[in-house]
């Protein structure tokens, strides 16, 4: 590509000829995986906690040091059930700046969600604000490990202990990082992960809670398998979020081959950061690497008052190229139904959420993209930054394309994106 004018979005031919995604699946020996799938259908345990899911279970809290481990169907419903199971009611506090699933966990259970900034020029929860938005209906705090990267664990542990509220963190980013040596999934009262297809480790589809507290994880088990306490005994009110077998032998195969993922991400992070370091206007959102990371998500924080060119315009031209970046997460919670409808004027309480979530892509990284692959794209954003007031102005020439959905992109759990026109 030698020119701003030979990009596919102005009719030049896409950089590559298949899309390239975020969150492409990671599968893991596939011998492994068959073996034990046939294993599941010989002995006819299929579900309901068996063999496999309490191996799943017993080698997640090995690796992470934590006494307790419940395999979930899926992260949501992960999600739902530590909610009940701490007792949320009222009101509890979140960031807008998350997956949707996050804040719906509790709407779902009429737990009213209250949206917190995230503190000034990162991600987070800002515990300054938190401290500030509570309210004697505020029972809890849900903190969120964004990519990976902890959140401020020790204030947050600080106010809600000092304030008397239940503290849970999702980390469905974060599964196989630490923080302060200590691995995620030792702290709040408990912690959820997400093992959906476009995580690091997955099962299929799946999700799990951790935590050190001996009562709590009784109550979520009990609430898994609708409240079962043995043979027609139901003790407690529950539901069935139960694992199966199939995913829990995908998730023990993924964390065999766990290491090799993370030696490819890190490998593709370092790859992008040596290509994208220096282009003024862009900053790669950069890793403790005194820490453990699984370096899943490759993501770009751009000033559009520095390029020229905006966020949302360099997403369209990536995707152009088959470069299927992402908007995370575009437009903020709170900026959706039915939120959006309940806080028309959450806006105005939360102005970094706003100026951040028009500011971020992500790249793809993992089995999608090859070292070649990212120097590529590496040489499309620089010529798009390089040249970012001729695209703008060449942009805004373009006739309006007729906005229509696109194929939803494979496993994704964010739904496609509509809006096709340049901006």
């Amino acid at each position: 590509m030698k020119t701003w004018g030979d990009l596919a979005i102005f009719g030049g031919k896409p950089a590559f000829e298949k899309p390239l995604h975020v969150g492409y699946p990671n599968i893991g020996n596939r011998v492994a995986l068959f073996e034990r799938i046939n294993d599941i259908l010989d002995r006819r345990w299929l579900t309901n906690m068996g063999p496999y899911s309490q191996e799943f279970e017993r080698r997640i809290s090995e690796m992470l040091g934590v006494k307790h481990c419940i395999a979930m169907c899926n992260g949501t419903v992960a999600l739902e059930i530590a909610i009940r199971a701490l007792g949320l009611t009222g009101e509890v506090i979140v960031p807008s700046m998350t997956f949707i699933a996050t804040v719906h966990a509790l709407q779902w259970q009429e737990v009213t969600p209250i949206f917190c900034d995230i503190a000034p020029g990162e991600f987070h929860l800002d515990p300054e604000k938190v401290e500030a938005m509570i309210t004697p209906r505020t029972t809890g705090i849900i903190g969120v490990h964004l990519w990976g990267r902890p959140c401020h664990v020790e204030a947050l542990t600080r106010i809600a202990q000092n304030r008397g509220l239940k503290l849970l963190f999702d980390a469905a980013h974060a599964f196989g990082c630490s923080h302060n040596g200590r691995m995620i999934g030792n702290f709040g009262n408990a912690e959820v992960f997400s093992f959906h297809a476009t995580k690091c480790i997955n099962t299929f589809e799946g999700g799990a809670i951790v935590t050190n507290d001996d009562e709590l994880a009784e109550k979520i088990r009990l609430m898994t398998n609708f409240g079962f306490g043995g043979t027609d005994k139901v003790v407690y009110i529950g539901t069935n979020g139960k694992m199966n077998e199939v995913s829990a032998a995908m998730g023990i195969t993924s964390l065999e081959d766990f290491e090799t993922f993370i030696e490819l991400n890190r490998s593709n992070y370092q790859t992008y950061v040596r290509e994208l370091t220096g282009i003024r206007g862009l900053r790669p959102v950069m890793y403790d690497e005194q820490e453990r990371n699984n370096y899943h998500y490759v993501v770009l924080e751009l000033d559009e008052a520095v390029t020229a060119v905006s966020r949302d315009q360099v997403v369209d031209i990536l995707r152009a190229e088959n470069v299927l970046a992402r908007r995370y997460f575009y437009p903020g919670c709170h900026n959706m139904e039915p939120y959006r409808s309940y806080f028309p004027l959450s806006q105005l309480w939360l102005p970094e959420t706003e100026r951040m979530a028009k500011r971020v892509l992500v790249l793809p990284t993992g089995a999608a993209v090859t070292a070649e692959s990212i120097k590529l794209i590496g040489q499309i954003i620089r010529l798009v930054v390089g040249s970012g007031r001729e695209i703008r102005d060449r942009l805004k020439h373009l006739l309006p394309l007729v906005e229509q959905p696109v194929a939803q992109e494979p496993n994704q759990e964010l739904p496609a994106e509509l809006e096709v026109v340049p901006r």
